[in-house]
């Protein structure tokens, strides 16, 4: 892995020129890396970021795909992380042109990076030098607890889709004014004058120095002044914190409840385990925008891509290459779901219908299919509404509102069924639906959509912690339920209970059939059998594992 010589930077520069003047916008420092298909296959599974900490999984997801790319060769075009500054990677066989087009797609994702409210978390600090400290520490305790430290990783990596990472993204959202002058109340009026007892010329001079900084800039004078006060009083913040905790009863995920509340892991010898489990936290909070935007993120760098590459004077002669490897990318499946090609005509969609002014309710009131055709009021301002969307909307967002009747028959999108043929022994696919809000529900369905389970405080009783899966009409993957609370009850130090909702068991005479028939080799499914739900009740005692019912729902 090396970086990009001096002649493709200059066309990387050339690119940034041109990318800006169409509108988008990201920071001038970027990095780009020429690496191998056997760089990538070793820092894909770090999430592509080579100072993420060390794991056995990332070794065997290694392996793996080292024999995959045995059997079946492939070289990926790039890829590019949300770090400060942007680093991406590119494949060492790409040659000039197709490296103009990849460039372009890039700063889209740089631009998004950077521009989208759900990224907001992730602007003020750089990723890769905090997981390079994390990964030191890691190696070190690796060094003296051995395996205890992966079984430490894994139990919470286990846990690591169930952070709050609303709750993080609300402080940037919803800024509360008072919060941030209690930070300064708690700092000036109790820690300097009760914790340090500092002399009065000293106190002074704090006051006066915080009064410099916020001269000097309204915006991060603050966050410098504290930034100075943590480098000189390092137990400053988990000092406030604990006086902040106390005050607000903010809301905590479940890893938070675990360093914080586990009597386990107040002990001496277990201390060690707190850190570990807090990178873990930390790592799943930075990636849960990017598994949130997917569509949208893709289909922003898809849709730019294409829009400058193809105005670029540097491609002349290449524009059939660009043909074939955009349409590999941007192609529309007939079944399954490919996140670049609907995010790009979902964004070329929508320009247009707010250029035609038919993002409008006097649209949305038209019955005649003519009318609606030809209403075009000519309002230009769809450039500058897709811009907006990529700053304000996730994945959720942008499917539930935009995915509409007009948008599913123009590309003819449909729900793909499967059903076995069993004259044949194959399966089948047929076309379920051709409904918008059938559509639009599989897509939905497709998301990433973690569980919500909290701590029920007012069951906690006793050393025993009782979990509470919030329902929504998607039961937890038994497979997983055993391994985890397993690793719980490890980190507790204590038994753990887990109320969630199940499918009852039916009689098998109740259950749906297939049935044959005499010349399509299948019948529609008989009507599906009404689901019934229970409530149950899990409990990890000294690694057993029982099952109750505790009501019918």
């Amino acid at each position: 892995m090396e970086l990009v010589d001096q002649h493709t930077k200059k066309i990387m520069e050339g690119c940034k020129e041109r990318a800006r003047d169409a509108g988008l916008r990201f920071e001038d420092e970027t990095l780009e890396y020429i690496v191998t298909n056997r760089d990538l296959i070793e820092l894909t599974p770090k999430v592509m970021i080579p100072t993420l900490y060390d794991y056995w999984v990332h070794d065997v997801e290694v392996l793996k795909e080292t024999g995959k790319y045995e059997l079946y060769p492939a070289n990926p075009y790039e890829t590019v992380i949300n770090t400060r500054p942007a680093i991406s990677f590119y494949n060492d066989n790409n040659p000039d042109w197709m490296n103009v087009m990849i460039f372009y797609h890039v700063l889209a994702h740089i631009d998004f990076f950077q521009k989208n409210l759900y990224f907001q978390h992730t602007w003020d600090y750089d990723f890769t030098g905090q997981a390079l400290s994390d990964k030191r520490m890691i190696a070190k305790l690796r060094s003296e607890k051995g395996r205890w430290l992966d079984y430490v990783i894994e139990f919470t990596r286990g846990l690591d889709n169930l952070v709050g990472y609303h709750y993080e993204l609300s402080r940037f959202a919803y800024p509360d004014t008072a919060i941030r002058n209690k930070r300064v109340d708690y700092y000036f009026d109790v820690f300097l004058q009760s914790e340090k007892k500092v002399k009065i010329s000293e106190y002074i001079k704090e006051i006066e120095r915080y009064n410099e900084c916020l001269k000097a800039s309204k915006k991060t004078g603050e966050k410098e002044f504290f930034s100075d006060i943590t480098k000189k009083y390092p137990e400053f913040e988990a000092l406030y914190k604990k006086q902040y905790k106390k005050k607000t009863g903010r809301k905590i995920d479940l890893i938070q409840f675990l360093i914080e509340h586990s009597e386990f892991l107040k002990k001496e010898e277990n201390q060690w385990m707190k850190p570990v489990m807090e990178v873990i936290r930390k790592t799943s909070i930075f990636f849960q925008p990017q598994i949130r935007t997917k569509i949208m993120n893709e289909g922003w760098a898809s849709y730019w891509h294409e829009k400058l590459f193809l105005k670029d004077d540097r491609i002349k002669g290449h524009e059939v290459d660009f043909a074939k490897a955009h349409s590999g990318v941007a192609s529309l499946p007939r079944v399954g779901l490919n996140p670049y090609a609907l995010g790009l005509r979902l964004f070329q969609y929508i320009e247009e219908l707010v250029d035609k002014g038919k993002y409008s309710v006097e649209f949305k009131r038209l019955l005649n299919s003519s009318d609606r055709k030809n209403f075009d009021k000519k309002t230009g301002k769809g450039m500058d509404f897709i811009f907006k969307l990529r700053q304000n909307y996730n994945d959720f967002l942008f499917i539930n509102t935009f995915v509409d009747d007009d948008f599913v028959a123009l590309h003819n999108l449909f729900v793909a069924g499967k059903r076995l043929n069993k004259n044949k022994m194959v399966w089948e696919y047929f076309v379920k639906s051709r409904n918008a809000k059938d559509y639009r529900q599989m897509l939905l369905d497709m998301l990433y959509h973690p569980p919500d389970i909290q701590v029920d405080l007012d069951r906690t009783k006793n050393g025993n912690l009782y979990l509470v899966h919030h329902f929504e009409g998607k039961p937890l993957v038994k497979d997983f339920i055993s391994n985890t609370m397993l690793g719980i009850e490890y980190m507790w130090g204590n038994t753990v209970q887990l109320e969630t909702s199940e499918v009852a068991a039916v009689p098998t005479s109740q259950a749906a059939a297939y049935v044959s028939g005499p010349t399509a080799g299948m019948k529609e499914e008989q009507k599906p059998r009404e689901i019934k739900w229970e409530s149950v009740l899990y409990t990890m005692k000294n690694r057993r594992l029982s099952r109750i019912v505790i009501r019918k729902i």
